[in-house]
């Protein structure tokens, strides 16, 4: 595994083409009744009041997730949620919200919805751009994808401002090999790097929330 970059950021960017490594992100239980009081003329061998109780509601089971595979799409995928960290304008919080990015663009990858990502992503983000296209072809139709999902090793951020207004984290990561089916069967297969990747990620802070504005794949060397 290679050591992950723990200096600042000061690498010249691939090119768009090159930025994508593509890439590139869930009873209560009662009883009730009331005490039969003997009346006063009732004898002391009549039979104590029996207490009603109500019956216990049957928890509902979690709906079982499912990956994807060449039998069908993933089903019942857990939604990511965002940590209260990365809603912090500091060094952890961008570490924190780069990791959440990629959460949310896996979900896209087993679900074909990508809104969680533009939620968070500036319109003018040439990687997420590519992202929303990849998911939009392996989604076309009943179609599906399958693995694809990126794997975050590690982030590392120096919390250094640049002349954009932004703030860079370097984040390792590897992707599973990409699989594309249609109901008629496997349509094909994207292989990923066989090593880590390191990628720039480029996020602002917008005075309530962290957006996404770029993400480049490092070279190597």
């Amino acid at each position: 595994m290679s050591k992950v970059l723990r200096r600042p950021v000061r690498v010249r960017l691939a090119t768009a083409a090159a930025a994508v490594v593509l890439l590139f992100l869930t009873a209560c239980s009662g009883a009730s009744g009331d005490s039969g009081d003997s009346g006063a003329g009732e004898s002391p061998s009549s039979p104590a009041a029996t207490a009603s109780e109500t019956p216990t509601p049957t928890p509902t089971p979690s709906a079982t997730y499912k990956p994807a595979s060449a039998e069908g799409p993933a089903e019942n995928v857990p939604l990511p949620v965002m940590p209260e960290e990365a809603k912090v304008e500091s060094k952890e919080g961008l570490e924190a919200f780069a990791r959440y990015w990629y959460e949310a663009a896996n979900y896209g990858y087993e679900t074909g919805d990508v809104e969680l990502v533009k939620a968070i992503s500036s319109p003018e983000c040439t990687t997420c751009l590519n992202y929303y296209e990849v998911v939009d072809r392996g989604f076309a139709g009943d179609d599906w994808m399958a693995k694809s999902q990126i794997n975050v090793q590690d982030t590392h951020s120096d919390f250094l401002l640049t002349p954009e207004n932004r703030y860079q984290a370097v984040v390792q990561l590897r992707q599973d090999d990409m699989e594309y089916y249609a109901p008629a069967g496997h349509l094909r297969t994207d292989e990923s790097r066989p090593m880590p990747s390191a990628q720039l990620f480029e996020a602002a802070w917008t005075g309530q929330q962290w957006i996404a504005v770029n993400i480049a794949t490092l070279k190597a060397g």
